[in-house]
C-alpha cells in the first residue's frame, strides 16, 4: 500500500457512511488524505477497528513543558502496517466563552493544525475543548508553542479542573439570568493553575447555563452546574398576552402553555394569564412559548448544583441541588461563588478516593456528611430528583453503605491516616471516619 490518494486502503465499511443523505466525515478525511498521507492510514486503521471490533490505540501521558495535562497521547498498535500514524496525539485547546470565534481565530487554528498535525480539528465535544488531532512527540511541542504565541491556551486532562463550557448568555439571549460568558472567563483565569497542573482526585467540570433551558447541558454532564434562575415573579406583558391570544386563540394558549405547566400554577381568565408564582418552578416552558411576553423576573441569580457526570464507576448521575439561589451580579458575588468552589475542592480533595468524581463521593459518604464538610446548612429545597420529591430526610442519608461502618457516621476516608496505616501494613478497607466529619 502506498500513501497516494489513488491507493488509499480499501474501506468498504467506512464507505457505507458516505451513502446516506448527510455529509460524511469519511468523505472529508478522504479529501484531506490528498494532502496528508497519515489521514489515509488513519482511515485504514479505523476500517480495521470496525471489522475486528477492536481498538488499536494505546493511550498514555505526554506533557508539554510547563503543563501537566491537556495532551492525549495516542500510539498505534499497528505501527508496522500504518507507520504514518504510529504517534497520533490529541492537543486540547481552551475554546473562547460560548464558542464565539472570529474568522481570524479560526484561520489561526487551521494554519497551526495543518502545519504541526494532521489538519483534523474537532470542536466542542463533551469536553468543551478544541481538539487538534494527529501530532507526534516532536510536533506536539511545536504546536503548543505556536498556539501559545497566538494567545491560545492548553486545556485540561486527568485529575484537573476541565475547560469550562457556557451558553451564549447575554451576548444573544434575553432569558439569561447572569453573565455566563464573563463568569466562565473569570473562573478560568482565576483557576488556570488547577486546569494546567492536575491535583484533584479526578476530573472536575463546570458548565454554565444562563437559565433553566440549560443550553450547556450542565445538569447531566457537569460536576458543578451553575444554572440561571430568579426568585421574584415572572414578568407579564399584558398587552402582549392579548395580542398573542388574538393571533393564536385561547385554545392554543390552553394546550401549549397553561396545561403544560408542570406544577399547574397558571390559569387563563378573561384573556389574562394569572400565575401562582409561589408554586412556579421556573422551568422556562411558558417563557419559551410566549417569548418576550412572559419573561424571567428582575431578582436574578443562579442555582448551584452538584454531582452530575456521565458513565464510569456508578453510571450516569444527575446533579442535585446544592445552593438554591445565589446572586451573581457583581464581582463580590462572583468571588463568593469561587469561595464555594474552594470549599468543595478542599473537602472532596482531602477525603475522596482516587478516580472518584464528586457525585460518587457524595453517594459514598452521604449528602449529610458532604454538607457538613463544606459548611452548608441543609435546606428542604435540596431536591435529589427534579420535580419529584422536594424533601430530603437527612437521617436516611446517614446509614452505612459498605464495609460495616459506624451506624450514624458514614466514613469519610482520611488519606493521611490511610497513608500511615498503609506504611504499617494494616490499612482497613474503607478507612475510618475523619474526626468531626460524621453525619448530620
Amino acid at each position: 500500500m502506498t500513501d497516494t490518494p489513488e491507493n488509499l486502503p480499501e474501506t468498504p465499511m467506512l464507505d457505507e457512511l458516505e451513502s446516506g443523505p448527510w455529509p460524511s466525515f469519511v468523505s472529508d478525511l478522504k479529501e484531506l488524505a490528498k494532502k496528508k498521507p497519515a489521514v489515509g492510514q488513519l482511515l485504514g486503521q479505523l476500517e480495521k477497528s470496525y471489522r475486528d471490533r477492536w481498538n488499536y490505540w494505546t493511550g498514555t501521558v505526554l506533557n508539554l513543558r510547563g503543563y501537566g495535562g491537556g495532551i492525549l497521547a495516542r500510539y498505534s498498535d499497528l505501527k508496522e502496517e500504518f507507520p504514518e500514524i504510529a504517534q497520533f496525539h490529541t492537543i486540547r485547546i481552551i475554546a473562547p466563552s460560548a464558542y464565539v470565534y472570529s474568522t481570524d481565530a479560526l484561520r489561526e487554528l487551521c494554519d497551526i493544525s495543518e502545519k504541526h498535525s494532521s489538519g483534523i480539528l474537532q470542536l466542542h465535544g463533551m469536553t468543551g475543548d478544541i481538539l487538534m488531532l494527529g501530532s507526534d512527540n516532536d510536533s506536539t511541542h511545536e504546536a503548543g508553542e505556536a498556539l501559545m504565541e497566538k494567545g491560545w491556551d492548553i486545556g485540561g486532562s486527568g485529575g484537573a479542573m476541565r475547560t469550562l463550557i457556557s451558553c451564549i448568555g447575554p451576548a444573544r439571549c434575553q432569558n439569561t439570568c447572569y453573565d455566563t460568558m464573563g463568569l466562565a472567563k473569570y473562573i478560568t483565569d482565576t483557576f488556570i493553575g488547577y486546569l494546567h497542573r492536575p491535583e484533584f482526585p479526578y476530573k472536575f467540570k463546570f458548565k454554565l447555563s444562563g437559565c433553566a433551558n440549560d443550553c450547556s447541558n450542565s445538569m447531566m454532564r457537569a460536576d458543578m452546574p451553575v444554572i440561571g434562575t430568579w426568585r421574584d415573579d415572572i414578568r407579564i406583558d399584558e398587552d402582549g398576552v392579548s395580542r398573542f391570544i388574538e393571533e393564536n386563540g385561547e385554545q392554543y394558549v390552553m394546550d401549549n402553555v397553561i396545561n403544560r405547566c408542570p406544577t399547574w400554577c397558571m390559569a387563563l381568565r378573561g384573556g389574562r394569564i394569572e400565575i401562582d408564582d409561589d408554586n412556579c418552578v421556573h422551568c422556562m416552558h411558558c417563557i419559551n412559548v410566549m417569548h418576550g411576553i412572559l419573561a424571567p423576573g428582575d431578582d436574578k441569580g443562579a442555582s448551584i448544583l452538584i454531582g452530575g457526570k456521565r458513565s464510569l464507576k456508578i453510571g450516569d448521575m444527575y446533579s442535585s441541588m446544592l445552593v438554591p439561589f445565589m446572586k451573581l451580579q457583581s464581582q463580590e458575588d462572583w468571588d463568593g461563588l469561587l469561595d464555594l468552589f474552594r470549599r468543595v475542592w478542599d473537602f472532596w480533595g482531602e477525603y475522596a478516593l482516587d478516580h472518584e468524581r464528586v457525585g460518587e463521593f457524595i453517594d459514598r459518604v452521604s449528602l449529610a456528611s458532604f454538607l457538613d464538610g463544606v459548611g452548608i446548612e441543609p435546606d428542604p429545597r435540596m431536591i435529589r430528583e427534579p420535580r419529584y420529591n422536594p424533601f430530603i430526610k437527612f437521617e436516611e442519608y446517614a446509614p452505612p453503605r459498605m464495609y460495616g461502618e459506624p451506624e450514624k457516621e458514614p466514613p469519610v476516608v482520611d488519606k493521611e491516616v490511610l497513608r500511615e496505616e498503609s506504611a504499617d501494613g494494616n490499612s482497613p478497607p474503607g478507612g475510618e471516619p475523619a474526626p468531626g466529619k460524621g453525619g448530620a
